[in-house]
């Protein structure tokens, strides 16, 4: 079977040395203490059923600064690697709920998204091909009876009315053994999916409606610093800053002060790494709602005055993210340029990488023609390169230079998985605190 893209890197258009080569050499020169600290790590957390993470190569930082987990974007993977998707969720599955024969996906509930619709049609072709026997149910309050929804090339999904009895899930004449969740419940946790006794991956104290990016983030900065003094690098080179403060309301200026001030103490923060590794560019702070996804609720500033500036569109994008969700906490963080470029227009490109479990399955870069380096790449306009992630992820070469695709695939791979680490010591903290 041919394979795509098998060993295609967008062009770095920055000098390949610098903090990021040396990490990558630090990387290969590390590669069994790294697996034997991953190893590690996993015997005292649990890692998410699945996950993507979005990265950014700036050549002097690679860093996370994304950490979804209800995923879409599976029909963006590279078909080739399926096989690893299918043992991974075997795995997980197993992991979980050992005696599982059925498993009942819980999907978002969008009703005109097609490219959802492939994405929720590989996930469910995954599970199936792992040899399960997979239904979908919605709680969409307009689908009343099953329903089939056209996607791609002639293919059709079944979506079936959510049942609730007593205290198990169901679709009509399906009870299933395990609950996937594919919908990040922004707008909230619906009363059908409480108190119900089949296991629910990932657990509903994961959703938007609990989880917030700083936590995430703080998790990760621990994570990050640990995993640094291992390998004897500067964190900074792995890490995304970040500040946050109370409540903010873009509309009528509350919280405002306190913004400013945290984001000109992280530019001063940013600037003082820059001067110690010497980096010419201008620092830039992200600003994004602290929960939520689809890149709402997303801007990007080169200065705190900006915070003051804002017009009333900027205001209004920032007052609400997914589903209208008004936007009441953000969370200020370094912005880390993409300097990876795709094509010959130079398209701007980032990494996406995917984990089922603890394991690296595949990825694809988000590319973006109509972006800059320092922009939110998840807005309409992105289109996806499936790249090779799955082989070259968890298969270094050393015999190679540090920048082939394995060893830069490497890398990737090791920082999507601290990311996935982070949420995991989430769901820790979540459920000690009995959320």
């Amino acid at each position: 079977m041919a394979i795509e893209h098998l060993h295609t890197v967008p062009h770095l258009t920055v000098a390949p040395g610098g903090p990021v080569l040396a990490m990558e050499q630090q990387f290969l020169a590390k590669q069994i203490e790294i697996e034997a600290w991953f190893r590690e790590q996993w015997r005292h957390v649990s890692p998410p059923f699945y996950s993507s993470v979005d990265l950014r190569n700036a050549g002097f930082k690679l860093a996370p600064v994304d950490t979804n987990l209800f995923p879409a974007g599976f029909n963006n993977l590279n078909p080739a690697f399926m096989p690893l998707c299918v043992q991974a969720v075997q795995t997980a599955i197993e992991k979980y709920c050992p005696s599982a024969c059925r498993v009942l996906i819980v999907p978002e509930n969008h009703s005109r998204n097609k490219f959802y619709f492939e994405s929720l049609g590989t996930l469910q072709n995954i599970i199936l091909t792992a040899g399960y026997d997979v239904r979908i149910g919605t709680f969409r309050e307009d689908v009343t009876e099953p329903i089939e929804v056209e996607y791609g090339a002639g293919k059709k999904l079944r979506l079936e009315p959510l049942i609730k009895e007593k205290d198990q899930l169901i679709v009509e004449n399906f009870n299933p053994c395990l609950i996937i969740c594919n919908n990040d419940l922004s707008s909230g946790i619906p009363e059908i999916l409480n108190d119900v006794k089949q296991p629910i991956l990932p657990p509903l104290t994961l959703s938007w409606t609990h989880r917030t990016k700083t936590s995430h983030f703080s998790q990760y900065t621990e994570i990050a610093q640990k995993f640094a003094e291992l390998i004897d690098l500067d964190p900074w080179v792995i890490t995304p800053l970040h500040r946050n403060c109370g409540t903010v309301n873009f509309k009528t200026g509350e919280g405002q002060d306190c913004l400013t001030k945290n984001a000109d103490a992280l530019f001063k923060a940013i600037r003082e790494k820059y001067q110690q590794f010497a980096i010419k560019e201008e620092p830039f702070v992200v600003v994004k709602a602290d929960s939520g996804t689809y890149g709402m609720g997303v801007m990007s500033i080169q200065s705190p005055e900006e915070l003051i500036k804002l017009n009333r569109k900027q205001r209004t994008r920032m007052s609400t993210s997914k589903d209208g969700i008004a936007i009441s906490k953000v969370i200020l963080q370094e912005g880390v340029y993409t300097f990876e470029n795709w094509g010959d227009d130079h398209a701007v490109a980032e990494p996406v990488v995917y984990l089922i479990d603890h394991y690296v399955v595949g990825g694809f870069y988000r590319v973006h023609k109509n972006r800059s380096a320092t922009e939110n790449l998840n807005a309409p306009g992105m289109h996806f390169e499936p790249l090779a992630f799955a082989e070259s992820c968890n298969t270094p070469d050393p015999e190679r230079s540090v920048s082939a695709a394995p060893n830069q695939f490497y890398a990737y791979g090791v920082i999507a998985r601290l990311a996935t680490l982070a949420a995991a010591h989430e769901q820790f903290a979540l459920d000690r605190n009995q959320v």
